[in-house]
């Protein structure tokens, strides 16, 4: 008995030291409860269409939830995968022009579960600097070697292929489009013909473009002409799309079959609420419908950062949906994200060890009516908070 509680002792204080300095330095992450009764400006969460809480979208899930219930209650291969997911995969499939996918409980799991199951030893994986913690995780879980290229350096990306020209068994490349935290998106035509000139297997995420960019709304890959080029096509159904859950997009059966025997994020989990997969469906329809919307958004978010920077931050140019307003300090991060809230405005305070030392910011997350007078109101209580 002795033994045991010097053992616990050993593990609280260890966890307490580390909880301490969290503290100290800002950095600590707190789940904290979000009503919405006092928000009147929502930039924080990536609902970037709006369609969470559609009127079409409500009245789907009522309708769904009287159909299938409120769970799946079993996994897919089990009895979980229902008529909803089936139609739900048609309608991803036929939206992308790819022929073959899944979906997933979340883009987290469809990540770590590509980036652990394809990859092997023997493999190269080469990531842009900035990818998601799903992919990192995935990569390392999986035992290939991983390579970083410099963020969005597609000449970096080019040497780093060449140096790994005829050393490794298979070569991935791994990006995300819109990155989540900066906002910002690589040359993806560029990565396409490095693709030709050195063959590699491109995963590509989606997950923060959906929505906010294509003619049909379908990302980054659609503007670019790449999706022929694109291996995986990974995209999620939480954010743009305003439901739950992620999918995984391919031009080869294998892999799909491939994954179904072998990802234990798809075999050993309850599945995705029939209920999730109706209402994303619905938002597949929904976002067809949109696309002058988005082309007033994108220049919404061009002349946003605009008007920041004439103001004095430093923010990146671009039309993306994410805008990060750089701080630095954590504390300070915390603080203004919190006047902000006072006053009803939500946004991100993003801490180190989500971005590097230093980065802490403010992420603002656009919707797609984010006009002018919005754009007024959130800079003049900015300002007002960054003065106190």
């Amino acid at each position: 008995m002795d033994r045991i509680q010097h053992l616990n002792t050993h593990l609280f204080s260890r966890i307490s030291a580390e909880l301490e300095k969290r503290q100290c330095d800002g950095t600590e992450r707190i789940v904290r409860v979000y009503s919405s009764e006092n928000t009147l400006l929502n930039l924080a969460d990536n609902d970037y269409l709006g369609l969470s809480k559609h009127p079409e979208m409500i009245a789907c899930a009522q309708t769904a939830l009287e159909m299938y219930g409120t769970s799946a209650s079993a996994s897919p291969l089990v009895s979980g995968f229902s008529v909803a997911h089936e139609r739900l995969l048609r309608r991803l499939k036929t939206w992308y022009g790819l022929p073959f996918g899944m979906v997933w409980n979340s883009g987290y799991a469809a990540n770590h579960a590509l980036l652990s199951t394809l990859p092997k030893h023997g493999d190269v994986v080469i990531a842009d600097r900035l990818i998601h913690h799903s992919m990192i995780s995935g990569i390392l879980a999986g035992g290939a070697r991983l390579m970083r290229y410099d963020h969005c350096d597609c000449g970096h990306l080019a040497e780093t292929l060449e140096r790994c020209q005829g050393k490794y068994a298979q070569i991935f490349v791994v990006t995300e489009s819109v990155f989540s935290m900066d906002g910002d998106y690589p040359a993806l035509a560029e990565i396409a013909e490095l693709k030709r000139r050195y063959p590699f297997f491109w995963i590509l995420d989606e997950a923060h473009a959906i929505g906010w960019f294509g003619a049909s709304g379908s990302g980054l890959a659609e503007v670019a002409g790449v999706l022929k080029d694109v291996d995986v096509l990974v995209g999620t159904l939480g954010k743009g799309l305003g439901s739950q859950g992620a999918f995984t997009l391919f031009h080869d059966e294998c892999l799909q079959r491939y994954l179904v025997n072998v990802a234990g994020e798809f075999i050993y989990s309850t599945f995705l609420a029939p209920v999730c997969a109706a209402v994303a469906e619905k938002a597949i329809e929904l976002t067809l419908t949109m696309h002058e919307l988005r082309g007033v958004a994108q220049a919404q978010s061009r002349l946003f950062r605009q008007r920041l920077n004439v103001r004095g931050f430093q923010v990146p140019d671009g039309d993306s949906s994410i805008v990060p307003i750089v701080l630095a300090n954590p504390q300070e991060t915390l603080a203004v994200a919190g006047k902000l809230a006072e006053r009803g405005i939500l946004v991100g305070a993003i801490r180190p060890p989500t971005v590097p030392q230093g980065g802490s910011r403010l992420r603002v997350s656009l919707k797609i009516n984010f006009n002018d007078a919005l754009q007024d109101s959130f800079i003049a209580v900015l300002e007002e908070a960054l003065r106190q």
